[in-house]
């Protein structure tokens, strides 16, 4: 099974690249966080011409999370559970599904903003309700998966420049915390493996040539329990999906799993 996790930064934008790449990867289960769309407007029914089901938490403009499966979609569940509100509202920023018999949350935790921004505790929280949310399929023997753009670099290799975001987000003590304590409940992250390039970055800024120069950082995460670990025989970043006009600022982060 390959199952993959995708910021499309803009389903609607993107669309044609997604469709092509479904179809020239075999995936048969994709992630996408980023939708800028409503649920009404998700292109489901171009989806499910190419074989596939999706399950859609999106309200509008911004956010919006989705997973997109070929080989079924069982016990959705649309939202963070006990998640935190952001002014006064629930953003849509998590999904879950079961699909081949592996359960996967495709999430879009927050930015963050600035340290000591409210946004900032606004993504402490999330992640704390995230773990909370994640602990008991962490635990168990369905293989499971979180996998999205988690808006933290889990360590300083996982940036093309440690030295630039000195005070600055995705890289606190506080965030990279929160996310241990994520992998506490029985999660290990699946990458880095043995990769073609030495820092498989997801997410190169659209701004002063990021792609090319490799100024890069490592923030779309897979982070698998002990039976979704056991049966991955491959993991990889997709990085020609970064290239050419209209692509999103991240790329796709691949996962194949034995059968």
């Amino acid at each position: 099974m390959r199952i993959a996790t995708w910021n499309v930064n803009s389903v609607t934008a993107r669309l044609p690249r997604v469709l092509a790449w479904l179809e020239s990867s075999g995936t048969d289960v994709l992630c996408l966080q980023e939708l800028k769309c409503s649920a009404e407007a998700f292109p489901a029914e171009q989806l499910r011409e190419l074989g596939y089901e999706a399950v859609v938490n999106a309200s509008g403009r911004w956010n919006g999370v989705a997973v997109v499966s070929r080989v079924g979609l069982a016990d959705p569940v649309v939202g963070l559970p006990d998640g935190p509100a952001y002014d006064g509202a629930q953003e849509p920023r998590a999904v879950a599904a079961t699909c081949g018999g592996v359960r996967v949350w495709s999430v879009y935790v927050p930015n963050g903003r600035e340290v000591g921004h409210a946004h900032f505790g606004y993504k402490l929280e999330w992640l704390e309700a995230l773990r909370k949310a994640a602990a008991p399929d962490a635990a168990g023997d369905l293989p499971f998966a979180v996998l999205g753009d988690f808006n933290v670099a889990p360590t300083d290799a996982d940036v093309w420049d440690i030295a630039r975001f000195d005070g600055a987000t995705h890289v606190t003590a506080e965030e990279r915390g929160a996310l241990a304590a994520l992998r506490d409940t029985g999660l290990a992250d699946v990458l880095p493996r043995p990769l073609k390039y030495d820092h498989p970055f997801s997410y190169w800024d659209y701004r002063e040539l990021g792609f090319p120069k490799n100024k890069g950082m490592r923030i779309d995460l897979v982070y698998g329990n002990g039976p979704f670990e056991a049966a991955v025989r491959d993991a990889y970043v997709d990085r020609e999906e970064r290239k050419g006009k209209g692509a999103s600022d991240h790329a796709p982060v691949v996962v194949d799993l034995e059968p």
